[in-house]
């Protein structure tokens, strides 16, 4: 009976040690000693929290902040992440990241001991951020950054197209003649996908440094394009400890720079959430202004004053007007300089008009210098940020984070794309969705939605709400032993208050889709799925899954049970054939032999 009550409790042990295993990272502050570990730090108001990695490796140790979110309103005197080289706060101070960081903070230490400290102020806001660390391996990769000179050239990721190796760095610097920019485009380019890009990412930096200057950061499946403002550019791979794709392959070309620039003191970038405007003090000084004479549409909305005059505020807000031509969208606002506190004035004044357009795979910056009617005028570009997800249900509020994500065949599987933009005007709609056994999306493909149609008979859309459009199939596997599913789907982006846009009119023939209008367009995609059934043919080396887990126990309960069975029917058939042979004996009882002599 000990031994029947062993067994049974053993599944329970094994799930009760899982469990521990996943249990969270600490909220303030923590010990680690792992070769190399990822998690996600959440911290509110007044806090001040101290993380220490430590462990003889006799290796240092690359610390990178791949997604951090402060409070808007903050500076680095009030809210930042201090990094010290050694086991303490009194060790020296290796580099700070705050909310105007202009880079994807990555530090390396000098010994085998690294600490950082996240501090914040007392304003009511939820902090987030993404941190992972490992131990510099001794080993060198092969085609792992460089030196690029000339007007034009060509990079790869390590072992490109195979998959590239886990915790990669590589940092290439390219340098092109003097007087000219670099534009840089990727032709293939495949990474983890991930809406922040916190596990594997490529980052552009507009210069020689990677510690500020950032133009942009890449991840997921795109052919994404970058351009510096001068003759140097840096280019950074990063990569963590799972999931490894093909990498990507680029190449440069470099332009001459125009002879008479527009003005280089006033910038704007755009995102998919606000447009920030800097302009220099010695711009406007020269202009016969200062940071006193300057304001937006609406005044309330006073810039942060450094060496610089910075707005940053929401697309939708501080009085910008939003426009269509039914093919972009473009968000305007307008820099005012104009004396104040006098009752005459021999100044001119100036409006800087400032717009974010927005196209397809693009942002584009439009400055507008005018004074007393001549006109300036840069462009320059921005995207929409969207996203797709699964769900566990059809609520919507529960989405799926494994990957894999095991189903059953025939399950009923929820989708949602989400729009992550300040614009509450914005429209999303799903043009069309495919299906592919092959994350590339090769010449095998299954249509789910195609022009607003459902052509699978299980597919079904949701009516949209706010930034997300919905729908829900059933699982199904391809043909031909493919493992995995993956889906791809072209998004629509609209103007709400048009009733007359592509994002209104559902389902439509190729005929009439010809006609129609939207104001940006992207694909987003998601993946892989698998049918449990082939959960236990997935490789050995990866990591067991939560349908895996789940498996497990109940498994190995099986086998106990049979097992008892077995045991227990064999002590019934040794004691049936003991009875018999007994009974056997006493019917025929032993007779001593008389001697014959």
């Amino acid at each position: 009976m000990q031994v029947l009550r062993q067994l049974l409790l053993l599944p329970l042990f094994a799930t009760l040690a899982f469990a521990e295993d996943k249990s969270g990272v600490p909220r303030c502050g923590a010990s680690f000693h792992d070769l190399n570990k990822a998690f996600k730090i959440d911290v509110n108001a007044n806090a001040n929290c101290v993380w220490q990695i430590q462990r003889n490796e006799n290796q240092t140790i690359r610390l990178i902040f791949s997604y951090f979110k402060f409070a808007p309103s903050s500076s680095c005197e009030t809210e930042s992440i201090k990094v010290y080289d050694g086991p303490s706060t009194d060790s020296p101070l290796l580099g700070q990241v705050c909310n105007d960081t202009d880079a994807v903070p990555v530090l390396q230490s000098s010994s085998d001991s690294l600490t950082f400290v996240i501090t914040t102020d007392s304003v009511d806001f939820a902090r987030s951020f993404f941190v992972y660390y490992y131990f510099s391996p001794n080993t060198k990769t092969e085609n792992c950054g460089g030196q690029l000179t000339g007007p034009n050239g060509t990079l790869t990721s390590p072992n490109y197209p195979a998959p590239y190796p886990e915790f990669t760095y590589c940092v290439w610097h390219i340098q092109a003649p003097k007087n000219s920019k670099i534009h840089l485009e990727f032709q293939d380019f495949f990474l983890e996908l991930d809406q922040n890009c916190r596990f594997d990412f490529t980052a552009v930096y507009d210069g020689l440094t990677t510690n500020t200057g950032l133009i942009g950061k890449a991840c997921g499946r795109s052919q994404p394009k970058f351009e510096s403002s001068s003759n140097v550019m840096t280019v950074v791979l990063s990569t963590d400890y799972a999931n490894s794709y093909r990498g990507f392959s680029a190449s440069y070309t470099s332009s001459p720079l125009p002879s008479s620039p527009v003005e280089p003191s006033t910038l704007l970038t755009c995102s998919s959430d606000s447009m920030k405007i800097v302009l220099k003090k010695s711009y406007l000084a020269s202009l016969g202004y200062n940071e006193t004479h300057v304001q937006v549409n609406e005044p309330s909305c006073s810039p942060v004053i450094t060496d610089s005059v910075i707005f940053s505020f929401p697309l939708a807000s501080c009085g910008t007007t939003k426009t269509d031509d039914g093919h972009s969208i473009t968000y305007t606002n307008i820099v005012s300089l104009s004396a104040t506190g006098n009752i005459i004035t021999r100044q001119k004044s100036i409006q800087i008009i400032v717009k974010c357009k927005m196209e397809n795979n693009s942002t584009l910056e439009v400055v507008y210098i005018t004074k007393d009617n001549i006109i300036q005028n840069t462009t320059a570009v921005g995207r929409y940020n969207v996203s797709m997800s699964f769900y566990d249900s059809g609520s919507f509020s529960e989405p799926i984070h494994q990957s894999p994500y095991y189903v059953d065949l025939n399950q009923t599987l929820f989708a949602q794309v989400s729009l992550h933009s300040t614009d509450p005007n914005l429209l999303v709609f799903i043009d069309s969705c495919i299906a592919s056994p092959e994350a590339d999306f090769g010449s095998l493909t299954y249509d789910l939605i195609r022009s607003g149609c459902n052509k699978d008979d299980t597919v079904a859309t949701y009516p949209p709400v706010k930034h997300y459009a919905r729908f829900k199939f059933n699982a199904f596997k391809f043909l031909q032993s493919f493992a995995s599913v993956y889906l791809q789907c072209d998004i629509l982006i609209c103007d709400s208050n048009n009733t007359n846009t592509r994002c209104t009119q559902g389902c439509i023939s190729r005929q009439k889709r010809a006609t129609s209008s939207y104001l940006w367009k992207t694909n987003a995609v998601a993946g892989p799925i698998r049918v449990k059934r082939d959960l236990r043919s997935a490789d050995h080396s990866e990591s067991l899954t939560k349908a895996e887990a789940e498996e497990s126990p109940n498994l190995q309960y099986s086998f106990y049970i049979l097992s008892l069975v077995v045991l227990i029917s064999n002590i019934i058939i040794a004691v049936v054939v003991i009875l018999k042979y007994h009974k056997h004996q006493a019917g025929h009882g032993y007779q001593k032999l008389q001697s014959s002599y």
